[in-house]
């Protein structure tokens, strides 16, 4: 496992890390702590020293599951998300009050004393302008409830004007179907020396080149239920791509790439742009995590690889994905 620096946290963390949206059970399963344990024990043995997990995440379960395990693995670091237990989302959600209760109650979740980071999780556009919800952290950070904190966004404009405070990353999705990120948002946060956590690096799953246009999802699973935004940002499912366009994307990405291991080939994409900190693929249990972090071993994408994804991007993906987030 090689690492890099999360922004001006000072942290070293994993290139491959973990989100826990899935831990402990696959999208709309029952949490099974067990398995949870696992997953996390088997991350670590592999090298990954980072969590990215939620207040909302399986009911507080994953925060649960998480502070666990970092109180009895102290090299660990991690990052909690908070705002969007409580639906629908609402900019309120983001004001002081909430934002002192929520980190309360993910400091009694994880039972410690500080939060390594805690990210603002996807608020609305209209909280960007709001600067009492970014001075209230910085109020928790002088208080020392929290180290560090910052933003997950759903649009590159989002991350843009969140430089505008101290925050210490950006959790973005970013991956062979969105590369807009990079374009611009990269440069600027390594200038403000702000972390970027590559989140939904697999596009839901379409990227493993697994699936079909006859592959069927659990009834609750998110890729069942908010294909078209019916739940949230429509960009949180297949990274706001058509399904069938992102089956046969994927399926000629294999073939161009010459690979039968196009999960690990995606994550090593992502990993070929340095102002990513970490990649964070999520697992709903241990033996997802070897695919996962066996991307740090690959060798880097040649220049006609890079154009290979690029070319399948623009083909199929750039319109409309690039003009909506």
């Amino acid at each position: 496992m090689k690492f890099r620096t999360l922004g001006k946290t000072g942290y070293s963390v994993s290139e491959v890390s973990l989100g826990t949206w899935q831990l402990g059970g696959k999208w709309g399963t029952p949490f099974d702590p067990k398995d949870a344990r696992d997953t996390l024990e088997e991350a670590y043995d592999r090298g990954v020293n980072f969590f990215d997990t939620a207040d909302g995440y399986q009911d507080g379960q994953s925060e649960k599951a998480v502070g666990e395990f970092v109180r009895n693995h102290p090299d660990v670091h991690y990052t909690t998300k908070i705002g969007r237990k409580e639906m629908p989302l609402d900019i309120k959600h983001f004001d002081p009050t909430h934002l002192d209760r929520y980190v309360d109650e993910s400091l009694q979740n994880m039972g410690v004393d500080s939060l390594d980071m805690v990210l603002l999780h996807c608020p609305p556009m209209m909280n960007y302008y709001m600067p009492e919800t970014f001075f209230e952290l910085d109020k928790l950070k002088q208080a020392g409830k929290i180290q560090n904190y910052g933003v997950s966004v759903e649009r590159v404009e989002e991350g843009i004007k969140a430089l505008d405070y101290d925050i210490s990353a950006v959790e973005i999705i970013f991956n062979m179907f969105r590369l807009r990120p990079a374009d611009l948002f990269f440069g600027l946060a390594k200038k403000n020396n702000v972390g970027i956590l590559a989140r939904v690096p697999l596009a839901s799953g379409l990227l493993t080149g697994k699936f079909t246009a006859d592959t069927k999802f659990a009834p609750e699973d998110h890729r069942t239920t908010n294909r078209h935004g019916e739940q949230f940002d429509k960009g949180e499912t297949f990274s706001g791509v058509d399904y069938l366009t992102g089956v046969k994307a994927a399926a000629e990405l294999k073939q161009r790439l010459g690979t039968d291991n196009l999960a690990a080939m995606a994550l090593r994409f992502i990993l070929m742009y340095d102002a990513v900190s970490a990649v964070i693929p999520g697992a709903s249990n241990p033996t997802q995590i070897e695919r996962n972090t066996t991307a740090a071993d690959l060798p880097a994408l040649t220049d006609a690889q890079m154009q290979i994804v690029r070319d399948v991007y623009d083909q199929h993906i750039k319109n409309p994905v690039e003009y909506l987030w």
